[in-house]
Order: structure tokens, then C-alpha cells, then sequence
């Protein structure tokens, strides 16, 4: 029996399917293992978008070539630089975003190489997962991505939007409740888009599951702040299922930059539209992406950044330093900025996120709230739980994946200390 070792990088559409990936070599035969030294194959399930990511998966593939493992390239990586890959000695296969999906058939065919043009692609890739081994579980209900913002390679790797159809998502969701799953995340590359394709919208998916799944909770990912309405925002208000936890695709919170990184939204847009969140919410929690250090930013359009980001109700910020990506519009653009301050912007902003991120977890203790356990910590005893509004809670007994009523009750060497309500 071949074995193998699986590595996903980068955003949770990526993380499942590579479960999925797993699941289905497992199924035909293929046994996991959970260290390299023991593997045939080292599969690295790739992620490009950033400079560094593409980097880190070349020394990742290098050591398990060293290691005398045969290596397999996936993902975004593979989609996007194709055959070329095979001509460094270091990787044996390279298998698309989709084509990743039959990896079981390829590696005993021995094929070396496939990648399909997603470019041309309509139909959303329907894969689903079986494992019940967790508490919550993520689902993709959309792929590929029709914005061309000036930074991002994503769309050559992952082709234009494509949406599962909701009756494929309610019966996913309805399947994963049945197995005991508490919860589940929407995850896809640019969800607001799901439906465009076939002339509906995610609000539309977002009132099919409060009515006809049985899951208790739902997340979503990522969203572009143009996506998220009035009307989306009227019904979340009062669902029953929808978690507050909004994270927003900002990228920057100056104007200029935003124009330049051709995202179709201003800074007051969005600072207003956090205003109305937190109005409507009890504590939700506002995650946030910016890129520090985009071409052309100048210093004072960084302090802009910086007291925007200040000023705003965001309870977290994910930061990470502009990478130049070889064939979009920014490459080409003048003003790129040294590496070392594109770096001490970003050290600037997680100092902002670090400060909002603690405000916020303080805000929220003395308050009673729905906790799903999800895992026993260490042989002390101590639980681990998530919030609705995305905070992880330290407990010190539980029953795993139960919804339970707990106090947040204090803050504990950085943890979040709970005690159930009685």
C-alpha cells in the first residue's frame, strides 16, 4: 500500500480540498501518514498568493525531494506556472486545481502532469467530504474569482466565478447535520459572487439554509464590503442559524491605494458600513485583510491607512506585506517599495490589530454566550470552544461538539476563561 503525506497551504477553500484530496486517496487505497520520513509521496496542495507562499512551497518540496520522497505539486502553483514545474528536479508531478481531484487515478497511471484550463470553465466542480471526525466544517460553494484587482494572480489560478447550486449546498449542509456537525463555513474564492453565474444572489442561498437545513450555525468567509447590503444585513440581523462574524476583504484603508488597486469601494464606504454591523449585532466580530505596502503607497497615504484603521470598529486585522506578482497590473506599476518597509508597515498595522483584537476580547467578558466544545486541550482536563462571534474559550471540563450556555468569565495568560451557566 503506497502512503503519503499531505501539506495544504493557504485560504480554507484550499485547506478542503485538500481533505477532500486525502479522502478520496485514501479511498482508493492509499494509506495517510502523519510524518514525511514515512511517506511515498510528499503532495503539497499550493497556494500563490504571495511571493513568499510561492517560495515556501519550493523549499517545502526540495525537503521532501531530499528526503527521497516523490513530490507532487498542486493548487494555485501548479494552475498558474503549469508543465514548467517539471523541469525542476525537485518535482515529479503536477496536478491542477481540478485535476487534483483524480490524483488517486494519475499517480497510479504514473502521469506526470495535468492541467485543465479553467479560463474557459463554467461549471462549478462538485466534491464533498465525509469526515465526521470534527465539530465544524467548512463547505465550497464557490470557485474562481471575475475581478481583476490589480494585485492578485488568483484568477488565472482558479478561473472565473463558478457556483454550486443551492439544492447541491442544502443537501451538503443537511448531510453534514445528519452526521452530528454543529456548524458549518461557507467558504469559496469570492463568495458574494455566488449565483451571478445563474442570475441569483448569496442572499438568496443565505434564506434557503435558514429554512431548510437543520445545521444550528453558519459562518461565511471572506466578503468584498460592495457585497454585503442592506437587505443581506436586514436578515442576518434576525437569523437564527448566521454566526456575527463578518470578515471584509478591505485591502487598504486609503483611497488612493484603493483606487489604484482597482477595488470599487472608498474608505468611508466601508467605515460606515462597520458602523451599521456593530449597531445591529451583539459584539460581532470584524476581521479585516489589508496589504501593507502596495505599489506607489506613499508615506503619507500609509498614515492615512494607519489612522483610518484607528479610527475604525474592526476587532481584527490580517496583515501581510504587497508581493509583486509576475503577470498582473501591478507588476508593471512604478513605486515599488523596498521589502524592509513594506515589512515595518505591516509590524505597524499588527500592532493596530493586536490592540483592537484585545479590546474587543476584554469587551466581551461578564457576557453569556453559546459555546460549541470542540476539543479536549491537554490531560488537565481543559476544553476548547468557539463563540459565535469567533472567540476561542478555555473550559475545564466539557462534552465534545455540544452546544453549551457559558459565562466568559476572565482573561487567564492571554486565554479566554469560560464557565457554563447552570
Amino acid at each position: 500500500m503506497k502512503k503519503f503525506y499531505l501539506k495544504s497551504m493557504g485560504c480554507k477553500s484550499n485547506q478542503f480540498e485538500g481533505q477532500i484530496v486525502a479522502q478520496k486517496l485514501v479511498e482508493a487505497g492509499f494509506e495517510q501518514v502523519n510524518k514525511e520520513q514515512e511517506a511515498d509521496y510528499y503532495i503539497l496542495n499550493s497556494c500563490s498568493v504571495t511571493h513568499k507562499s510561492d517560495s515556501e512551497a519550493m523549499y517545502f518540496l526540495r525537503h521532501a525531494h531530499g528526503l527521497g520522497l516523490k513530490t507532487v505539486l498542486t493548487g494555485c502553483i501548479a494552475q498558474i506556472e503549469k508543465e514548467k514545474l517539471l523541469e525542476n528536479e525537485f518535482i515529479d508531478y503536477v496536478f491542477g486545481n481540478e485535476d487534483k481531484f483524480e490524483l488517486a487515478d494519475h499517480l497510479v497511471n504514473n502521469d506526470a502532469y495535468a492541467v485543465k484550463d479553467l479560463m474557459g470553465e463554467n461549471e462549478f466542480c462538485k466534491v464533498t467530504l465525509d469526515d465526521t471526525t470534527k465539530t465544524r466544517i467548512s463547505l465550497k460553494i464557490q470557485d474562481g474569482c471575475d475581478n481583476r484587482c490589480s494585485y492578485c494572480i488568483i484568477p488565472y489560478g482558479r478561473g472565473k466565478s463558478r457556483s454550486a447550486d443551492s439544492e447541491f449546498i442544502i443537501n451538503e449542509i443537511n448531510k453534514y447535520a445528519e452526521s452530528g456537525y454543529k456548524e458549518v463555513v461557507l467558504t469559496g474564492i469570492h463568495i458574494g459572487l455566488w449565483g451571478k453565474d445563474f442570475g441569483r444572489e448569496l442572499l438568496d442561498l443565505l434564506k434557503e439554509i435558514e429554512v431548510k437545513t437543520k445545521i444550528p450555525r453558519y459562518r461565511l468567509g471572506s466578503l468584498n464590503p460592495l457585497e454585503i447590503t442592506s437587505g443581506m444585513l436586514d436578515f442576518l440581523q434576525d437569523s437564527e442559524k448566521f454566526c456575527p462574524h463578518f470578515h471584509l476583504s478591505l485591502q487598504s484603508a486609503c483611497n488612493k491605494t484603493l483606487k489604484s488597486m482597482n477595488r470599487h469601494y472608498t474608505v468611508e464606504y466601508y467605515l460606515d458600513q462597520i458602523e451599521d454591523i456593530v449597531s445591529r449585532f451583539d459584539k460581532p466580530f470584524l476581521g479585516s485583510d489589508i496589504i501593507a505596502g502596495f505599489a506607489g503607497e506613499t508615506e503619507e497615504d500609509f498614515q492615512i491607512t494607519v489612522e483610518n484603521l484607528k479610527k475604525s470598529k474592526l476587532s481584527q486585522i490580517h496583515t501581510f506585506p504587497y508581493s509583486i506578482r509576475k503577470g498582473t497590473i501591478a507588476e508593471k506599476m512604478s513605486g515599488h517599495l523596498p521589502d524592509k518597509v513594506k515589512e515595518e508597515r505591516a509590524s505597524v498595522i499588527k500592532e493596530i490589530s493586536m490592540e483592537k483584537y484585545n479590546s474587543f476580547v476584554r469587551s466581551n467578558i461578564g457576557s453569556d454566550v453559546e459555546v460549541l466544545i470542540e476539543k479536549r486541550l491537554d490531560k488537565a482536563g481543559k476544553y476548547k470552544g468557539v463563540t459565535r462571534n469567533y472567540l476561542t474559550v478555555r473550559l475545564d471540563d466539557g462534552e465534545f461538539n455540544t452546544l453549551k450556555q457559558v459565562r466568559l468569565d476572565r482573561i487567564e495568560n492571554g486565554k479566554i476563561i469560560g464557565r457554563y451557566i447552570l
